[in-house]
């Protein structure tokens, strides 16, 4: 009785603090008395990986399952429980090598030149390693659809290797939805260890309304795959600051010179970051909520409504803009 009449002080404080409703401190605080409200934590990897290009190329489909499985036992040696990769870590097709006009012209992709069979048992074994090692994966590959062009997607891997669900990319560059992709419908969470993550990937980091989505979804963090570059890193750091939840930023080797992959925690800093340069690495931190800091249940408050009743519009010192 006292260890719940405690729980609900603690919620109703919270509440007080932070100006928002009870049912929200409830579930910023945990789902009850037994969680007591303590931060839960996870272990987190992310890959620098080499990106591979051709996905007819049996010998690079080959090298690419074999390097993520060496990365994943590398993630398990650290403590990771989860281990993210880079947009199309499987293969990340180029547009050239899979344009129908051949490698002089951007043109529609000809995805029948893709080893589809051999993709499937490469990403089979991660699945397999994923068992052995009792470790979550996020890993980027094409995913083949009927009649239509692939998905860009991650694979979330459970601890059991099972394929637990699937992101798809939404906002698609020009050249890959002109030529190369179809899209993606819905935002994907998935829990570990009751922490809740989201996926983006390719340049969803330049569509903030998608973050804002994942913070509504209440997550925890949002993992960012892409092939590279400085401006999604920027971008990511924003993200996380702004919505206050950690971010994770993976990318390929190749590129890590431009920003190598890291970790973002909610106030925007870098707590890990890999080395730049061709050679295949993991960064890893410990990531953890905070039920007792107010920022993000504020900001929730703030986009509610919160200053409609305190606005001077009956004020002509306030309309009037013209004057000192």
């Amino acid at each position: 009785m006292t260890q719940n009449h405690n729980f609900k002080r603690r919620v109703r404080e919270r509440a007080a603090k932070t100006g928002e409703s009870y049912t929200s401190a409830l579930r910023h605080l945990g789902k009850g008395p037994d969680s007591g409200g303590a931060p839960n934590s996870i272990r987190l990897a992310v890959a620098q990986s080499t990106g591979r290009l051709d996905p007819a190329n049996a010998a690079e489909l080959r090298a690419a399952g074999a390097e993520a499985r060496a990365l994943m036992q590398e993630a398990r040696r650290a403590g990771a429980r989860i281990l993210q990769f880079s947009e199309g870590s499987m293969c990340s097709p180029d547009k050239r090598l899979v344009s129908s006009l051949g490698p002089e012209s951007v043109g529609p992709a000809d995805w029948t030149r893709c080893n589809w069979d051999l993709l499937r048992e490469e990403i089979a074994a991660v699945c397999r390693s994923a068992r052995e090692l009792g470790l979550w994966v996020v890993i980027g590959a094409p995913h083949r659809l009927t009649a239509r062009r692939p998905h860009s997607s991650l694979y979330v891997i459970s601890d059991q290797g099972e394929l637990v669900t699937r992101y798809d990319e939404r906002m698609l560059s020009n050249t890959k939805l002109s030529f190369m992709y179809t899209p993606g419908s819905v935002p994907v969470t998935f829990e570990v260890d009751h922490m809740r993550f989201g996926c983006t990937l390719g340049m969803e980091a330049h569509y903030p309304e998608l973050f804002i989505e994942y913070e509504k979804l209440n997550v925890d963090c949002v993992l960012f795959s892409t092939t590279g570059g400085g401006p999604f890193a920027a971008e990511i750091a924003g993200h996380a600051a702004s919505n206050s939840f950690w971010t994770s930023f993976a990318v390929h080797a190749q590129h890590s010179t431009e920003a190598p992959a890291g970790i973002v925690a909610p106030n925007g800093t870098w707590v890990a970051r890999a080395v730049a340069g061709l050679t295949p690495m993991l960064t890893v931190a410990e990531i953890s909520t905070d039920p007792l800091n107010p920022a993000r249940p504020w900001r929730r408050t703030a986009r509610q409504g919160l200053y409609q009743d305190h606005l001077a519009v009956d004020d002509q010192r306030s309309a009037e803009r013209t004057v000192l």
